[in-house]
């Protein structure tokens, strides 16, 4: 017996041990219900989730071809959207996550107004895009087997015993919207039980994995930007834990951590770390420390000294009260920041760089890598980088030490469209076809994300849709640009009515009333010109 017809079967059982005043209620609709709301809570979506999580990262480590893409959202809407053309270009949401973005939720989502990525915005926000995300992508699990179940009725109606049975089996079978989301708690909005707070507000919305970065948390940048500051690494594994036990005390054993390492371009920390002996993760710690030795005569009021090898060092503190790193250590701290991460409790690692380079990333993964074998990175694909300059500049440098002939390209103004046509733009624009790919065999990156990528196509189809409505094309902007186009590529929510659960609405209507129901969806409804 098939999962729908077991509903039906449990639920007539149900109605029998009622008595005659649930005669009312149909067992097919009930089941109906049912399958359309299979998650009950977000820790049944947070459940869920982190087993696929743990099954990709395990077929990622036999398979690098099998990484996993995502993309950043802001809204519910925009999240359910993806998914369902997802499932409709791809056919499966396998290996396709969602992102949610601090950075995105601080510029769209605050009371404040646009924010920078500050950590100044409300810290209940994050949860609430989570629960809000994961609304919309179950609306969208309620319209499609609702459809389904709309062709089942029509089926039997005419008869057509083998479509009915075909169908059956699509709604047996049914693959859901629900996929893990990435979710971004910056540096935690605070100390240690902040951070565990806060966690646990998101899992219980449904985040399966938690993204937690080095930095202070008062004094937190966006990772693209100058100033950032990062902290000891006791600091930042106390947090780590805190999230772990959020996960542990409700129940998601398989709750995945991303470690973010923001150290590659940070130069400066805000206070000097614990150290108790020799090389221990304080000394380490402090090692990269921009100092200069001192004899007991120079020593000044107020002076921080460390004392290494019997040598008296004072690390150079800036007016701001930071101290700041050596230039160049930024790589092995990062690699440090993450053996550190990974051998106490994280189980993913996001490195963030100034540019997208495979080799760059690579040889930092493989200095992780011998240490922690199985290193597995996120990735921000971030619009922050400047991809096609980037690119036309890495090609232009590997022709030139190839010795080839480049004296055609003006290697300062390469994203210049005149060179849109040329073979070095043909050569960038293939690496950047291929970067997730080549990123995922090369350097151990198991997910590709972009931060904040409707951001800018909100902006960019606003923009072309102004230009046009308000000048002369008027209507005409909007019909021929975004309508006709709708229908033509058979994007769904042409019909906004049933998006926003119109069609849902009349079933519930005819389940509670019969054939008393007053339906939106008759003949005069408008959405029916879209069919």
């Amino acid at each position: 017996m098939s999962v729908y017809q077991d509903e039906i079967t449990a639920i007539a059982a149900l109605r029998e041990t009622a008595g005659k005043s649930w005669n009312a209620i149909n067992p097919e609709y009930v089941a109906r219900m049912r399958i359309q709301n299979r998650f009950k809570t977000g820790l049944d979506i947070a459940r869920y989730t982190a087993a696929i999580m743990r099954k990709d990262m395990a077929e990622y480590d036999a398979d690098t071809s099998a990484y996993t893409q995502s993309l950043g959202c802001w809204h519910g809407f925009i999240g359910q959207q993806k998914l369902i053309s997802i499932k409709k270009h791809l056919k499966t949401t396998n290996k396709r996550y969602l992102y949610l973005s601090g950075w995105m939720i601080a510029a769209l989502r605050s009371e404040f107004g646009p924010l920078p990525d500050q950590s100044m915005h409300e810290k209940t926000a994050v949860p609430a895009l989570i629960e809000e995300l994961y609304t919309f992508l179950r609306q969208a699990d309620a319209r499609e087997l609702g459809g389904l179940f709309r062709e089942l009725d029509a089926a039997r109606a005419a008869d057509e015993n083998a479509k009915a049975a075909a169908i059956q089996q699509q709604i047996d079978n049914y693959e859901t919207h629900i996929v893990p989301i990435i979710a971004d708690i910056d540096a935690g909005f605070g100390n240690a039980e902040a951070t565990y707070l806060l966690a646990k507000k998101m899992i219980e919305a449904g985040a399966c994995c938690i993204q937690l970065e080095n930095q202070v948390s008062d004094e937190k940048q966006c990772g693209h930007q100058d100033g950032k500051v990062t902290v000891p690494h006791e600091d930042f594994l106390a947090k780590i834990n805190a999230v772990r036990y959020a996960f542990l005390e409700l129940g998601v054993d398989d709750g995945v951590i991303v470690a973010r390492t923001d150290s590659l371009g940070a130069g400066l920390t805000k206070q000097i770390a614990v150290s108790k002996q020799p090389g221990d993760l304080g000394d380490q710690y402090n090692s990269f420390l921009d100092c200069e030795e001192i004899s007991p005569a120079e020593l000044k009021n107020g002076d921080v000294i460390l004392n290494r090898n019997g040598k008296l060092l004072r690390p150079k503190r800036l007016a701001s009260g930071l101290f700041q790193f050596r230039q160049g250590s930024g790589q092995d701290r990062v690699v440090l920041d993450c053996i550190t991460s990974l051998q106490n409790g994280a189980d993913l690692l996001w490195i963030e760089t100034e540019k997208p380079h495979v080799g760059q990333i690579k040889s930092m993964v493989d200095h992780i890598r011998e240490a922690v074998p199985n290193a597995k990175l996120v990735y921000n694909n971030s619009p922050s980088f400047n991809w096609t300059l980037n690119f036309r500049q890495q090609v232009f440098d590997d022709l030139l030490a190839e010795g080839k002939d480049v004296s055609a390209y003006d290697r300062a103004k390469l994203m210049s469209a005149e060179y849109d046509e040329t073979e070095l733009a043909r050569i960038a624009d293939e690496k950047i076809r291929t970067f997730q790919r080549d990123g995922s065999r090369e350097a151990g990156i198991f997910h590709h994300l972009i931060t904040l990528p409707t951001y800018h196509t909100a902006a960019l189809s606003t923009d072309n849709l102004a230009k046009g409505y308000f000048a002369e094309e008027g209507m005409l902007a909007y019909v021929k640009n975004v309508q006709r186009q709708e229908i033509r590529q058979g994007i769904a929510c042409v019909k906004h009515q049933n998006m926003a659960g119109s069609d849902i609405g009349d079933d519930h209507k005819e389940y509670f009333a019969g054939e008393a129901a007053l339906k939106a969806g008759g003949k005069d409804n408008t959405m029916n010109q879209f069919h």
